[in-house]
């Protein structure tokens, strides 16, 4: 029914009945280029299934264009909603496709991406680096470590997808204030079968940066935040292989290879694996790993000294993992503890030091008023024959790190803790 508008006769189409003739209008469209009926409630079903499992955060029109978003995409009946209310902890909601599934040689569908939102400070804790857990890959001694998104925005790209975070320091998760929120998006299995040469393709790390950019500007309406992200860049290269030459290094490693640590003796590493620097990363690595060759020599040379000392027998074995933690996650470093009877120690902001079972050392400092964690964790075994040289090596990582940002009140562990246990 029109309604008259009262001012010369004009009539006025009823809301409901105007958004109504612009779907069928739509619709008609679609269909009059040939696009079939199946198609097209394919799409608008997999959109659904999208704003509901994802809460409406996450742009459903972005994850249809991802590789393995054909067919028909759909979430577990059983799974909840993102749910606001409970971010301190991060929420994520999974999507399945038939396509994904075909190209695993499933018949059904099969899980392709996951969305996740949280906040800052978060709710659980950040684990330092393992002195088990190798850097580089156990069978091909590769790696690709993540690197900085750009384009003026805190983001990594990592090997599977985005993550990104946007500084809200006026938000609120119910009654809760918050520092700021972070979102991530992922391919995950069977995203290796879309992969090319062990990478995600160009589009599909394009499609991922503006899906995390938006889901991450959508969450920030929600939340009552003032600040926005800039659109992602359009173009985002490759994670470059690694471990390379220390003598090449030019990003979070170039601190070591002008030192020239890798030329003063084989105890030392002389291949690094690194990240381009950004002062924006909440999250910055360094790895130093020892190849194959230097580090069979170096065992060869002191496993007598040494009783009980495990060969490394593989590249990447013995390694030195470099880390630093910024803002919020500062708060919350505990060092791992490769003993199941012992809870991590904690890493405070303000102080520095070593953990009492493992070899792992923390220091400390201050950033633009924001605190910072740095650890330095060995290689079980490598930090048998290793660990007296290790002092200048973690402070020589140190003040790179605060030179570069400019920082200020770094602590660093005595030199008393750098003996091996």
């Amino acid at each position: 029914m029109l309604e008259a508008t009262g001012d010369g006769g004009e009539v006025r189409v009823p809301e409901g009945v105007r958004k109504t003739a612009n779907v069928l209008l739509c619709l008609a469209a679609v269909l009059g280029i040939g696009w079939g009926g199946k198609e097209i409630w394919q799409v608008l079903s997999a959109r659904h299934q999208i704003d509901a499992v994802c809460a409406g955060l996450v742009p459903a029109g972005r994850v249809l264009a991802l590789s393995p978003a054909g067919g028909t995409v759909t979430h577990k009946v059983s799974d909840d909603p993102i749910d606001l209310d409970d971010l301190g902890s991060g929420q994520e909601c999974a999507l399945f496709s038939t396509e994904a599934g075909e190209k695993h040689g499933s018949d059904g569908g099969r899980m392709f991406f996951v969305g996740s939102v949280g906040v800052l400070p978060a709710s659980r804790e950040v684990i330092a680096d393992d002195a088990l857990e190798e850097l580089v890959d156990h069978f091909d001694g590769r790696a690709y470590p993540s690197q900085p998104l750009g384009g003026g925005i805190a983001g990594m790209v990592t090997d599977s997808g985005v993550v990104v975070r946007l500084q809200c320091p006026e938000g609120k998760v119910g009654a809760r204030p918050i520092k700021a929120l972070w979102a991530r998006a992922e391919l995950l299995d069977p995203a290796r079968s879309f992969m090319e040469s062990g990478q995600l393709n160009a589009s599909d790390r394009t499609v991922l940066a503006d899906t995390a950019v938006l889901t991450a500007n959508n969450l920030a309406e929600r939340l009552g935040c003032a600040r926005r992200l800039p659109d992602a860049p359009d173009d985002i290269p490759a994670l470059p292989e690694g471990p390379i030459p220390a003598s090449r290094a030019e990003g979070t490693c170039a601190w070591y290879g002008k030192a020239g640590y890798a030329s003063r003796g084989s105890r030392y590493p002389d291949q690094v694996l690194e990240s381009r620097t950004d002062a924006r990363l909440w999250d910055e690595k360094c790895g130093l790993i020892l190849s194959e060759g230097r580090a069979n020599a170096l065992y060869s040379a002191t496993a007598d000294e040494h009783e009980y000392l495990n060969e490394p027998d593989h590249r990447g074995k013995w390694f030195v993992s470099l880390h630093t933690y910024s803002g919020p996650d500062a708060t919350k470093v505990l060092l791992t503890s490769t003993s199941f009877d012992e809870r991590p120690e904690p890493a405070e902001p303000g102080k520095a030091g070593r953990s009492a079972e493992d070899p792992i050392w923390w220091a400390s400092s201050v950033c633009d008023g924001r605190p910072q964690i740095h650890t330095m964790t060995l290689a079980l075994g490598y930090d048998r024959v290793a660990t007296s040289r290790m002092a200048k090596v973690f402070r020589s990582y140190v003040t790179d790190v605060t030179e570069r940002r400019g920082c200020s009140k770094a602590r660093f562990p005595a030199s008393s803790t750098f003996r091996a246990a």
